[in-house]
């Protein structure tokens, strides 16, 4: 069981010492948020980075682009496409590209929509399977702090399309070469992409940050945490491959 003294000693954090520990002393955020289980930071800090993210895209790349590119990783996609009638095909497209751009800048909603299934998942596994003593709104919190990495990996995106990234190479689902999955080309097998797409730093980094945060608001020991963490990661990343090889 994780020592809860820290919490009950140290001196409570603002919410942006909160965010900068989460980067630099993570434990500390997380025995924090034991005291407050507030959010609105984070979820703050993901807005602003979702307008600049989307903003650049749109004016680097272009949204039309941006569906050009997923398009071209999906061989089956591509070719229902190509028994439509140029007219038809057209249309579709242009919605596809409204739909793209108008879901990229409501991500920080799915982003609140997942944490709270997340939380639900992680209080059930921990509480239940691992004896834990976890609240909902302590495990909402700490999946909205361990999922900053995500923001700053946005952040460096936008930085490597304004250094010159070309808009035929940029794929909104993976922009940045941080993982396996960036550095294979198209004529590798859908499925494979998508599990080198999975094997990325700032997922583990994500990861790492959610066993720390979990150990802590459940009160359970750091490997049970990690059990239940990577476990349901595992889980995600095989039916994502799997569908990844259905699509394909």
């Amino acid at each position: 069981m994780s020592d809860l003294s820290p919490a009950l000693n140290a001196e409570p954090l603002s919410q942006v010492e909160r965010v900068v520990d989460t980067f630099t002393a993570p434990s500390k955020t997380f025995h924090d948020i034991l005291r407050n289980a507030s959010w609105w930071l984070p979820f703050l800090i993901s807005v602003l980075v979702a307008l600049i993210f989307c903003g650049t895209i749109q004016k680097k790349v272009g949204w039309e682009r941006v569906y050009e590119n997923i398009l071209n990783q999906s061989p089956k996609a591509q070719q229902r496409f190509e028994g439509m009638a140029p007219q038809q095909a057209a249309q579709a497209k242009a919605i596809a590209s409204k739909f793209t751009a108008v879901s990229s800048y409501m991500y920080p909603v799915f982003g609140l929509i997942a944490a709270a299934l997340a939380a639900a998942v992680l209080m059930a596994t921990l509480n239940f399977g691992l004896g834990g003593h976890a609240k909902f709104s302590q495990l909402f919190a700490v999946w909205m702090y361990a999922y900053l990495p995500a923001a700053l990996k946005a952040l460096l995106a936008v930085l490597a399309l304004f250094a010159g990234v070309g808009a035929d190479s940029f794929l909104i689902q993976n922009p940045l070469g941080s993982n396996i999955g960036y550095y294979l080309g198209s004529d590798v097998p859908l499925w494979l992409r998508s599990l080198g797409t999975s094997i990325d730093l700032f997922t583990i980094w994500t990861l790492a940050l959610l066993i720390l945060g979990c150990s802590i608001v459940a009160r359970v020991k750091r490997g049970s945490a990690a059990a239940a963490v990577i476990g349901w990661w595992l889980i995600i990343t095989i039916v994502g491959v799997g569908y990844a090889a259905i699509a394909a």
